[in-house]
């Protein structure tokens, strides 16, 4: 006499835009879509089948809960970082972010089975990331410039000193040249 109701355990897509802050107070949004599921063991399952029990079977709530961990772990990370940080450390703070969502997710029994955090985007009226861009793309270029003016330095030199050593060595077969005569 006991009922019984089955539910999918397929990992399902998550698409967020998580509005954050640095510590700077400057706002930008890091767009992101997260593959999660139940781990495929006993006592995830369990885990997973408490959450999802006393819901209805729309998994809305789970959507909201999976929502709420990916923007609170954003929001917490972000707002020790400085933008810079943010910026330059982009592979790193993606990281730290899937570890600390997957650390809140597994209380649940859920697992992140991919996570695909795009580029982050400024928000209207914030153009921190556009300017960031603009001087990391300014910077490669004038480093470019200083490699040919070192390469072209470097070559003017070696043509020079080559020439240098040519006329010694001819002055030297000449002296020698006179000598024997």
């Amino acid at each position: 006499m006991q009922s019984a109701r089955s539910f999918d355990i397929s990992p399902m897509n998550y698409s967020f835009d998580v509005q954050a802050m640095s510590i700077e107070k400057l706002p930008f949004t890091l767009p992101a879509v997260f593959t999660i599921g139940p781990r495929d063991d006993p006592e995830s399952l369990k885990r997973y089948a408490k959450l999802i029990a006393s819901h209805d079977m729309s998994g809305h709530h789970v959507t909201d809960l999976i929502k709420g961990v990916v923007e609170g772990e954003t929001r917490v990370l972000a707002a020790g970082m400085s933008m810079e940080e943010v910026f330059k450390g982009t592979k790193t703070f993606k990281q730290e972010v899937f570890d600390k969502v997957q650390l809140e997710l597994d209380q649940f029994g859920l697992h992140i089975y991919n996570a695909n955090i795009k580029q982050l985007v400024d928000i209207k009226g914030y153009e921190y990331f556009s300017y960031l861009g603009q001087k990391t793309q300014q910077e490669a270029a004038n480093q470019a410039k200083i490699d040919v003016s070192e390469a072209k330095y470097k070559g003017d030199t070696g043509a020079k000193e080559r020439e240098g050593l040519t006329l010694q060595n001819k002055a030297k077969v000449e002296a020698e040249t006179l000598n024997r005569n």
